[in-house]
């Protein structure tokens, strides 16, 4: 009865650090969710910004050719900051799907120790768990 103990023991603790890897996964993957909502808001408001400078409303030639290197360098920055959403995006997909495996992970450790648990109750013992066969092809 005691290494049933001493398993379920081992379960929980094992249960325990995927429980906290589960945690610090959500951390990131929130943290990426919100890099990308900042690039969005940032461009929608270079873009905004790159609206309310109409050349139709310069005065003379020396403030339409400001106006316009003014807009060519928000459309730049546009540009940057497009690039930095498709990296954001891709980065916060990423971390979503570890989030999903480490909570998949800590789940089943959960499950393990549960059935650990329901064994030891019923008085039962486990069986160790058989290893990989090894194949050897001709050697």
């Amino acid at each position: 009865m005691k290494p049933d103990r001493h398993r379920l023991l081992r379960l929980r603790r094992i249960e325990r650090i995927r429980a906290i890897a589960s945690h610090a996964a959500a951390a990131q993957a929130a943290e990426a969710e919100g890099t990308l909502a900042q690039l969005l808001a940032l461009r929608e408001r270079t873009v905004d910004i790159q609206a309310s400078y109409d050349p139709r409303h310069a005065d003379d030639g020396a403030s339409l050719l400001h106006m316009v290197r003014f807009r060519e360098g928000l459309s730049r920055i546009t540009a940057q900051t497009d690039t930095d959403i498709d990296n954001a995006r891709t980065a916060a997909d990423r971390r979503q799907d570890e989030r999903r495996h480490a909570e998949k992970r800590r789940a089943h450790a959960q499950d393990r120790a549960e059935d650990c648990r329901r064994m030891i109750e019923r008085g039962g013992q486990f069986l160790p768990t058989p290893g990989r066969k090894a194949i050897w092809h001709d050697t």
